[in-house]
């Protein structure tokens, strides 16, 4: 019987669908999701479809959660801007409000953060960052939902932990905001238009170090931020807890899709990639690929945000080490082996 309730906000994302898939497969855990959409998969969880912007429909749909012992916030509006603070503060301060007072047997609430919070989407910053160092000069909706859970805190009984990955990627579709399907995606249509596989992003970021955190080690690393005593408000840096280079990465994926690698060019994904669709389409008809949506796959915004990164960036995962996630992936091999999975499940050629 499960001692444990989870409410996962944003259960469809690339997170929150490997979160919810996680917790499925632990026998003590019990899962209430919550998203706009329906599921596409199997799953014990329950799901519910709410607007978490809309303080009615929030209350209405999740008022009766009196025995959530965890919630888990990963939830996201208006794409990867940190600057959009009001709603993203009302998408966690909505269900919160609603559920926490209800809820007496509450733990934890673990809030997803990432490296914006050290600035990497401004420019070079400090590496490798790490959990104790100074936030930059708001906004950053980041601080605004950590400052809400650690004032709501004040008093009560339960902890919050967050976590602050670095370019999730897993196996999830219909989130387009997974860097291994823009990198998929990109690659099918280059190979169905006859070219090489160029790199598109800035010549800087070729030979940058980077980082990515793969979505399954994130699942189990949110778990264990959500039971550990000592995570208790406490941030993470979760990582695969190495680096790469794009430059040593890019010809095992052109060897992946069976191209040869092309010189960098630098494009603005968003705006090369926006008229591909009829290639896309052409490349499903082609391969049998299931009939997933072209803007469905990938987020090529998202893909210039990581790619044209001409700067290092590194976050350090040593606190999590010192508390005892110890888990990691060498990030190229992962990077590989899950496009093998999308493959196989005839998402990508």
């Amino acid at each position: 019987m499960a001692s444990k309730k989870a409410l996962v906000i944003g259960g469809l994302g690339v997170i929150g669908r490997r979160l919810v898939q996680h917790l499925s497969g632990l026998p003590d855990w019990e899962t209430v999701a919550v998203s706009r959409r329906s599921p596409d998969f199997e799953s014990r969880a329950r799901f519910i479809s709410a607007d978490l912007l809309d303080r009615a429909d929030t209350a209405a749909k999740l008022g009766d959660l009196g025995d959530i012992t965890h919630i888990f916030y990963a939830g996201l509006d208006g794409g990867i801007h940190a600057e959009n603070v009001e709603r993203n503060l009302a998408l966690l301060v909505n269900p919160v409000e609603v559920v926490e007072p209800q809820a007496p047997s509450l733990q934890r609430i673990v809030l997803m953060q990432g490296g914006k919070a050290y600035g990497r989407h401004l420019g070079a910053f400090k590496t490798p960052a790490k959990e104790t160092d100074p936030r930059y000069m708001t906004p950053n909706f980041y601080y605004d939902q950590e400052d809400f859970l650690r004032d709501r805190v004040k008093g009560k009984a339960w902890t919050w932990s967050a976590l602050r990955p670095e370019a999730v990627g897993g196996f999830a579709v219909g989130n387009p905001l997974n860097l291994l399907l823009v990198l998929g995606v990109y690659a099918a249509v280059l190979r169905e238009l006859g070219q090489p596989l160029r790199f598109p992003g800035k010549p800087g970021a070729y030979h940058a170090l980077t980082q990515m955190t793969d979505a399954e080690l994130l699942a189990e690393a949110t778990v264990w931020a959500a039971t550990e005593p000592s995570c208790g408000n406490e941030a993470f840096n979760i990582t695969n807890g190495d680096t790469f280079r794009w430059s040593s990465l890019w010809p095992r994926l052109a060897d992946f899709f069976g191209m040869d690698t092309g010189h960098p060019l630098t494009l603005t994904l968003a705006t090369a990639m926006r008229d591909k669709a009829p290639v896309w389409d052409r490349a499903v008809q082609r391969h049998g690929l299931r009939p997933y949506s072209y803007d469905s796959m990938a987020n090529w915004a998202f893909g210039d945000f990581i790619l044209h990164t001409d700067w290092d960036v590194i976050l350090s995962d040593g606190k999590r080490f010192r508390h005892g996630f110890t888990r990691t992936f060498d990030s190229e091999d992962r990077i590989i082996e899950t496009l093998g999975r999308f493959r196989a499940e005839r998402i990508i050629p």
